[in-house]
């Protein structure tokens, strides 16, 4: 069998339908978007269609739509944007469970006299509103919390949490760079002031992301230069990969229905075939409260990355919620917020499907991935009939 890619959360693979629209803005149409001559005004124009497309893919109006490098860069542009628009308000509420392009900006600015309010999550990694509402107070700047969690594919009630910080004159931020093209994202429903996207979660190419803006919500830019992006942020654009994000965001419009339904038909499939076939193994997140396409399972007594290692064998890809293999011996940040035991953190897997994938794909990882555990199990000290012989 070729690759198996269930690592979708990570990245996606680029749509043929993405690649044919980017490859003549390659080649044969490489003029200046902001050139006054025709040659270059066509450019233009297929930089509006792509903002458009985004725009309808959030429910959006494009002048709310900037495009930027990447998701990281849309949320640390969000927070910075805030914070110079509010100087003398230094307080910031999150999450405990945000993604690095949050917690660790956040954890920066704590070093420069901001004081961050980082709200819990349950043992289903589902948030404490009432935590949160408790801590809005007079000098609070921003609240920033994500749509769904990148690794347990839990969603959180972005408009509820929005409404809160909307009567108290605060300024919300949503990361919804899991969320958007999988479940429904509709920010004038939801009365965000802000939104983040990244085109690579979403079959479209790396390198290239969205930051939605209300219009009305105060914003100070983060890149300073020419006029593009109506001065909100400076730069030649990126022209091949916006114009792929704008086709690859019609796409996933058009795949939210069916498609999702089938994404998470396979997903299921996989959680119950692995859970029956393997004992002592954890499901992490909120069963009914996730992304259609996010599975994460922690399989005790063994390590993530020996499992990875293992199921590249077979050109199985999925990603460890261990931190292990960036030189830390902590596991996940996410797990530990969740309070799932040790001997389970360690050895998490998250398997992150997409429309590509398929029923046979699925039924080879639930016949290859028992006897990988079952080895590792047998190897490993902390493993006896199911119970940890180590305490």
């Amino acid at each position: 069998m070729d690759v198996v890619y269930m690592d979708n959360n990570a990245t996606t693979a680029v749509a043929p339908e993405v690649k044919d629209e980017m490859l003549p803005f390659m080649t044969e149409y490489y003029g200046n978007p902001s050139s006054m001559h025709t040659f270059g005004g066509q450019v233009g124009r297929k930089i509006v269609e792509a903002r458009e497309r985004v725009a309808q893919l959030i429910n959006a109006d494009p002048s709310e739509v900037i495009f930027t490098s990447c998701g990281t860069e849309s949320d640390n542009t969000a927070i910075r944007a805030a914070l110079a628009s509010n100087p003398d308000k230094k307080h910031i509420i999150t999450t405990r469970v945000e993604h690095p392009a949050i917690k660790n900006l956040c954890e920066n600015l704590e070093k420069k006299h901001y004081h961050v309010t980082w709200v819990p999550v349950d043992k289903k990694g589902n948030l404490d509103c009432d935590y949160l509402y408790d801590h809005l107070t007079d000098d609070t700047a921003l609240v920033s919390v994500m749509w769904a969690n990148n690794e347990t594919g839990v969603v959180f009630p972005i408009a509820e949490i929005s409404r809160h910080a909307r009567e108290r004159g605060i300024v919300f931020h949503t990361d919804a760079v899991q969320a958007a093209g999988k479940v429904s994202v509709d920010v004038k429903a939801a009365e965000v002031d802000m939104l983040s996207m990244s085109g690579h979660k979403i079959h479209a190419l790396k390198g290239v992301g969205v930051l939605y803006i209300r219009k009305g919500t105060k914003f100070s830019p983060f890149m300073i230069g020419g006029h593009q992006e109506q001065g909100r942020r400076g730069g030649t654009e990126n022209v091949a990969s916006i114009i792929g994000l704008g086709k690859a965001a019609q796409m996933a419009k058009a795949h939210l229905g069916a498609g999702m339904e089938q994404v998470k038909s396979l997903r299921d499939r996989l959680e119950q075939g692995l859970l029956k076939s393997i004992p002592n193994t954890i499901l992490n997140g909120d069963k009914q409260n996730r992304l259609p396409n996010t599975l994460n399972l922690s399989f005790e007594y063994v390590e993530g990355e020996a499992i990875l290692l293992m199921m590249d064998k077979y050109s199985i890809c999925a990603s460890s919620g261990s931190a292990c293999t960036s030189g830390s011996l902590e596991p996940s940040h996410v797990l530990r917020a969740m309070g799932v035991p040790f001997t389970a953190a360690h050895g998490s897997i998250r398997f992150s499907l997409s429309v590509y994938n398929t029923e046979k794909e699925v039924d080879f990882v639930i016949e290859k991935l028992p006897p990988i555990i079952a080895k590792l199990r047998q190897m490993s000290p902390f493993w006896k009939e199911g119970t940890c012989r180590a305490q």
